[in-house]
């Protein structure tokens, strides 16, 4: 029997922030949502290629970005 196993795309290795030399932050609403999936998840690191602690950086930024509205905690908040 043969099993077929699911082939996910992963983005580059290299850390995003690390490259540009900056942190994660709540204030930058666009670079956020570039780690945030269609439903407003964070992305996982497999797929958004961030380093450790750059990711756990980025959910404590999207989680004080979704306190202060500035990101909808759900797709079906947006208007």
């Amino acid at each position: 029997m043969v099993t077929k196993t699911k082939k996910v795309k992963i983005k580059s290795k290299s850390c995003y922030f690390t490259e540009i030399g900056k942190e994660p932050d709540y204030k930058d609403v666009l670079v956020l949502k570039r780690f945030l999936t269609d439903r407003q998840k964070v992305m996982h690191h497999a797929y958004s290629g961030l380093s450790a602690k750059n990711q756990r950086k980025l959910s404590k930024a999207v989680k004080r970005a979704r306190y202060m509205a500035l990101i909808p905690y759900t797709d079906k908040h947006d208007i």
